[in-house]
């Protein structure tokens, strides 16, 4: 599985680097198939997992995690802090109650989900660079944050975050954005990236996809990894499991990719807080 480094830059020019698979699975809506699906994950080679406090399956990931008896040091978990539990103390304690539903003792990054209300921002940052201090994460950032909450952290941010988590794909493609967090070191990472199926049956993706011996899937999963992102395809049927891991035997041509950049259409297949003032 081909890693991906992301780093945290601080004020006094210090780094944090934390190495993670450059693909994982993700679990949003998987409902009471998460436990399985993580199971299946798992044995196909799956290190890393996304999953959220508002998913509501922390605590079948947890499990999924402990029976499957992988080593910790070869897991990367992910999850995140929600709406409701902004503003410093809340977020120590939201954070808390997520490391006991996944019975870990500490995360390996620890995600805001989205912009909170101005008042609550530098506040909810803080508890996450507390978060990191205390080794209860270790790495955090943010998820749908767009341009302009990235810029306002310069205000209050003693750490930068390390990653933003945004839905990506060809027909999302949120250029300004991706320039501007790469500008300021921080990873992109692909929700969505396969459009929740609303793009598959694209006859364009089926002739690239049909070229190199793939599904348009997988296609789709290819480019997010060729933009050098991190990304997280969701499914809990094992064979979709398996195909989405299976895009590290091929490349696209520059031909593919330059003609996938004209797919951009501004498809949001779900919710879009970086436009929230």
């Amino acid at each position: 599985m081909r890693r991906r480094e992301i780093t945290h830059k601080t004020g006094d020019g210090s780094s944090h680097p934390v190495s993670l698979p450059q693909l994982g699975l993700g679990v949003y809506q998987s409902g009471a198939a998460t436990e399985q699906a993580v199971l299946w994950a798992l044995e196909l080679g799956y290190r890393h997992f996304d999953t959220a406090a508002i998913y509501r399956n922390e605590a079948d990931v947890g499990r999924a995690l402990r029976s499957a008896g992988v080593p910790r040091g070869e897991l990367f978990i992910t999850t995140k802090l929600w709406s409701r539990d902004h503003g410093y103390q809340t977020a120590l304690d939201a954070c808390a109650v997520s490391l006991d539903k996944l019975q870990l003792d500490t995360v390996d990054l620890y995600l805001i989900h989205a912009p909170p209300k101005p008042a609550l921002r530098a506040d909810t940052w803080r508890a996450m660079e507390t978060l990191l201090e205390q080794g209860r994460t270790r790495a955090i950032g943010v998820s749908n944050y767009g341009v302009r909450h990235l810029d306002e952290m310069a205000g209050y941010a003693a750490v930068i975050p390390a990653v933003n988590q945004i839905e990506l794909s060809p027909y999302l493609q949120r250029r300004e954005l991706t320039e501007r967090c790469r500008e300021l070191g921080i990873v992109p990472e692909a929700y969505a990236p396969l459009t929740k199926g609303q793009r598959l049956g694209d006859p364009r993706l089926a002739a690239i996809a049909e070229a190199h011996g793939k599904s348009p899937a997988q296609v789709l999963i290819r480019w997010a990894l060729e933009q050098d992102t991190i990304v997280i395809p969701k499914s809990v049927h094992r064979e979709r499991i398996a195909e989405n891991i299976d895009v590290f035997d091929f490349a696209l041509t520059s031909g593919d990719l330059q003609t996938m950049a004209s797919w951009e259409e501004g498809l949001i297949t779900s919710w879009d807080p970086t436009t929230d003032p």
